[in-house]
C-alpha cells in the first residue's frame, strides 16, 4: 500500500530522500520494468509538487519514444538532439530548463509546460532513454531535485535491464 502521510511535514530534501525510498521499495519487490517504470513516474508525481508531467523516453533505433509516464498525452518521438529530451540523451547531460519557451529547439508536446527537467538514462556507457519532469511554473527546478533525480535514475539503473525495455 502507498502512503504520503507526513510527507507534508518534510523539507525538501527529506521529501526526495522519501521519494529514493519509495523507488527502492518499488524495484525491490517487483521485477516487471513495465509495473516498474509506470510505479517510477508515479511516485515521482505523487512526491513532487507542481508537476503537470513525470514520464520516460525510451531510447528505440536512434529515437526517444515515449514510455510509462504520468499526465497529459505526450508526444509519441523525439529524435536525438531535438527539444531538451533530445539534447540530454545526445550530450549525456541533466538538462535544467528555467523556460522551454526560450530552449532553442523546444518540442511543445503540452503547452501549460514552462519549465523542465531531463536526466539522461546511462548505464555501461549506453544511453537507454531519459527521464523527463515538466512543471507550469517558470523556473520551478532546483539543483539539489536535479542531484535527487540523477539518483533516482542510478536507483532504476540497480534494477532495470534496459536492453529488456
Amino acid at each position: 500500500m502507498f502512503k504520503l502521510e507526513g510527507i507534508e511535514k518534510m523539507n525538501e530534501e527529506q521529501k526526495l530522500q522519501y521519494m529514493l525510498v519509495l523507488l527502492e521499495g518499488q524495484l525491490s519487490s517487483e521485477k516487471d520494468v513495465l509495473a516498474n517504470l509506470s510505479n517510477a513516474s508515479a511516485i515521482i508525481k505523487a512526491v513532487m509538487d507542481r508537476l503537470n508531467w513525470s514520464g520516460f523516453y525510451i531510447m528505440r533505433n536512434d529515437e526517444l519514444v515515449l514510455g510509462p509516464f504520468q499526465g497529459l498525452p505526450a508526444c509519441n518521438r523525439i529524435k536525438l538532439g531535438s527539444g531538451v529530451c533530445g539534447t540530454a540523451a545526445s550530450t549525456r547531460k541533466t538538462q535544467v530548463v528555467p523556460n522551454v519557451h526560450e530552449f532553442p529547439g523546444h518540442i511543445a508536446c503540452d503547452s501549460a509546460s514552462n519549465s523542465e527537467i531531463v536526466v539522461p538514462i546511462i548505464k555501461n556507457d549506453t544511453v537507454y532513454g531519459v527521464l523527463d519532469l515538466d512543471s507550469p511554473e517558470l523556473s520551478r527546478f532546483t539543483e539539489l531535485e536535479a542531484k535527487y533525480l540523477e539518483k533516482f535514475v542510478e536507483k532504476l539503473n540497480k534494477y532495470i535491464d534496459w536492453e529488456k525495455v
